[in-house]
């Protein structure tokens, strides 16, 4: 099995113990032993989030187990612009720069993304995203 690229929405949910469909299969993961990937962007979003220090340095604990993943470089950069672009052609516009970005590095490395968030719906649905899950809630 090939590494799994987490997004912060999941990560959110698990931290916060939220029973979902994809934390469940999260859990199962780090049960088994899986690769994960934990993108920077990922990590900045999950520690935005954190309401203290000791909750943030716990999750930095957490994340040091897991594949570090770079975001973003020139290559992503150029093409979450087209992906954007495209998207907003057929009428979809993307909230968030960051999931853009997130998605790209998914999409141009083939790497499937566990999410929650449906703003990864029109990635999967017109871009070719890996959804670690057929078909997210």
């Amino acid at each position: 099995m090939g590494l799994t690229l987490v997004d912060s929405s999941v990560w959110i949910d698990l931290l916060a113990n939220r029973d979902t469909r994809q934390t469940r299969a999260l859990t199962q993961s780090l049960d088994r032993g899986d690769p994960l990937g934990i993108g920077d962007l990922v990590l900045m979003e999950v520690l935005q989030g954190a309401r203290s220090e000791r909750s943030a340095q716990d999750a930095i604990r957490l994340f040091e187990g897991f594949d570090p993943v770079q975001i973003s470089d020139h290559r992503v950069a150029v093409q979450a612009a087209r992906n954007y672009r495209h998207l907003r052609s057929l009428g979809i516009t993307i909230r968030k720069t960051i999931d853009t970005l997130i998605a790209t590095r998914c999409i141009l490395d083939r790497l499937p993304l566990l999410y929650s968030d449906r703003d990864f719906d029109p990635f999967v649905q017109h871009l070719g995203l890996r959804p670690a899950l057929a078909t997210p809630e």
